[in-house]
């Protein structure tokens, strides 16, 4: 994992339930914000800068993105 990423505090979504398969989601100070999967804390992580973020988000909320 990043140096970066190392004591920042994770979530999961309030909608996740009780599962263990989920994403987690940082907030970084500077605006960025990091996403794990939860199974694997230790292992990689994807790091968005503010716009992509806004444009995934907005992409899952209309349906466009993680239909199969």
């Amino acid at each position: 994992m990043s140096s970066e990423l190392v004591g920042v505090e994770w979530f999961k979504s309030s909608r996740s339930g009780a599962g263990k398969e989920c994403v987690e989601v940082a907030f970084l100070a500077d605006g960025r914000v990091g996403v794990r999967d939860s199974k694997h804390p230790g292992g990689p992580a994807l790091i968005f800068g503010p716009d992509e973020w806004t444009g995934f988000v907005d992409g899952v909320r209309s349906g466009g993105i993680g239909r199969a």
